[in-house]
């Protein structure tokens, strides 16, 4: 699975969100301030490219879908984290904390 950079992140968080949508609808829903229409529409076509997304055509609006699960995606993004962090090892990822040699109080 093809890393996703933050922008994409937070446009993929919404179409998990809100199942089949627009580029508009994704656009509404992001934080301020928000992206022109054709930055969201450039990072839709990327995560087009990337396989995460499908497009349908519905006259003249695209209307899109997530063709990865959020789990999944989740999973991976985890595994992934704990692997180049952590040795693949999800209990130093756990410990971490407790066994740090630097307290602050």
């Amino acid at each position: 699975m093809e890393k996703l950079t933050k922008q994409e992140e937070d446009v993929m968080l919404q179409v998990w969100r809100l199942g089949c949508c627009t580029i508009k609808e994704v656009l509404t829903q992001l934080q301020e301030p928000k992206p022109p229409y054709t930055t969201v529409a450039s990072i839709m076509n990327n995560l087009k490219r990337k396989g995460y997304v499908s497009a349908e055509q519905q006259g003249l609006t695209y209307h899109f879908i997530a063709k990865i699960k959020q789990s999944d995606y989740k999973s991976d993004f985890m595994h992934s984290f704990v692997d180049k962090y952590f040795k693949n090892s999800f209990r130093e990822m756990v410990s971490v904390n407790s066994t740090s040699k630097c307290k602050f109080t």
